[in-house]
């Protein structure tokens, strides 16, 4: 029988050396997961309240750049009585190997989980090679 795991929430951790000062509030690196499969790697980072207007994903020199931005959430006519919820931007860099085809990457934002889809490139793919007699 599979074991279940309890949902454990992670706290926002703050970026070693924020990425820019020229904005204020805090900047935090999200935490990303990083899969493999034979065509594809794939990156899924938790970027909750971010909304896809507010994400840049920015691929130069081999360095992919996310950047998204929480905004503070409509308070009309209610008064603050506890916050917890941080907001601030989210910024995390990762290099490019050269086996990722960099021209065909894909980005989908859910439920404050962005999917990133790297595709290999033809020459990284694995492959079977098949062994002629004689």
């Amino acid at each position: 029988m599979a074991e279940i795991k309890e949902l454990q929430a992670k706290e926002k951790v703050a970026a070693t050396v924020p990425p820019e000062q020229t904005k204020p509030g805090p900047v935090f690196n999200p935490n990303v997961d990083i899969l493999e499969t034979e065509k594809d790697i794939i990156m899924l980072a938790d970027i909750p309240g971010v909304k896809p207007e507010d994400l840049v994903i920015d691929l130069r020199d081999d360095t992919l750049t996310l950047t998204g931005e929480v905004k503070q959430a409509s308070r009309q006519n209610a008064e603050d009585i506890l916050m917890e919820y941080q907001v601030g931007s989210y910024h995390r860099q990762f290099t490019l190997a050269e086996m990722i085809d960099q021209n065909n990457i894909d980005a989908s934002l859910n439920n404050g989980v962005l999917r990133l889809t790297l595709p290999k490139a033809e020459k990284a793919k694995p492959r079977q090679i098949t062994v002629r007699a004689g």
